[in-house]
């Protein structure tokens, strides 16, 4: 019942996407699209891999709600009725997901990682789930260890996560749509479409899922006025298939260790070159 139910959503979030761009298209592109398989591959076999990891993270916050945190704090947040709990839980999620955003930008190992969902050139609905499953691990820890860690109700996780998901879409879709004057509250696509350009004024910015005003806050916000990104991905070449997806960090990671040791024998990058290079850190002003 469980894959019967995901794949009816599946089949709603692609009835609802696919016509979605076709009207307000941001951009001229095709629906069969160059990289569609491997994205589909990404849709497909990500989730049981990422699954595990979900298991280990709920574990670990539960051993910190009954073992750690005081009884005090669990309680009072029990007491919360549940259209209390439901904004403290999508805030505290968006900050989880705006800083692990950010570390995967910031720290090269992580980048390296990170560089597999930012190797889509051509942007729609579908780049959403274009990522490493080690990435998609990571954000979710950050979103939902704090959520478990400090007892929210299930009710109320699970209305975040069913707004993340439609907004995780949206914001990936290739469509004429901003947030009007509340630019700076609320992400839109014309926002994240930000974040995945390859214009150098445009790295490191827009790590927010649901409010831009976190990169407000912590100087990492970018959204010109008459301005659209142009081009997408990142300067330098990448694998274009799933399972050496997969393997680049793990490959990267081996090739720069080489590097640092004249007597090691260099790996072949599967994509010809050199390991993606991390970005710079937005300012923090």
């Amino acid at each position: 019942m469980r894959d019967l139910s995901g794949l009816n959503q599946l089949l709603l979030t692609v009835l609802i996407f696919v016509p979605f761009e076709r009207l307000f298209a941001a951009r001229p592109q095709k629906i069969f699209r160059r990289g569609l398989l491997t994205d589909m591959a990404f849709l497909f076999i990500n989730g049981w891999l990422v699954l595990i990891g979900v298991i280990v993270i709920m574990t670990g916050a539960a051993l910190v709600n009954r073992s750690i945190l005081p009884a005090a704090v669990t309680q009072a947040i029990d007491d919360l009725p549940y259209l209390v709990q439901v904004p403290i839980v999508i805030l505290i999620a968006d900050l989880g997901i705006y800083w692990t955003h950010r570390i995967l930008h910031v720290v090269p190992a992580m980048w390296q990682i990170h560089s597999v969902y930012h190797a889509v050139e051509v942007l729609d609905w579908l780049a959403a789930i274009h990522q490493h499953p080690l990435d998609v691990i990571f954000m979710k820890a950050g979103a939902l260890f704090p959520l478990y860690a400090l007892g929210f109700s299930t009710e109320a996780i699970a209305t975040y996560l069913l707004v993340y998901y439609w907004q995780t879409w949206l914001v990936h879709a290739h469509v004429r749509l901003g947030s009007g004057p509340l630019r700076r509250i609320l992400v839109s696509p014309e926002f994240h479409h930000w974040h995945h350009s390859s214009e150098a004024e445009a790295r490191d910015r827009n790590f927010a899922g649901l409010f831009s005003f976190y990169d407000v806050l912590f100087g990492s916000a970018y959204l010109p006025k008459e301005k659209k990104p142009k081009t997408f991905g990142i300067d330098h070449p990448m694998p274009s298939n799933y399972l050496a997806l997969l393997a680049y960090p793990f490959i990267a990671w081996t090739a720069k260790h080489q590097r640092s040791d004249p007597s090691a024998i260099q790996p072949q990058m599967s994509n010809g070159g050199e390991p993606a290079q991390p970005r710079h850190s937005a300012p923090t002003g």
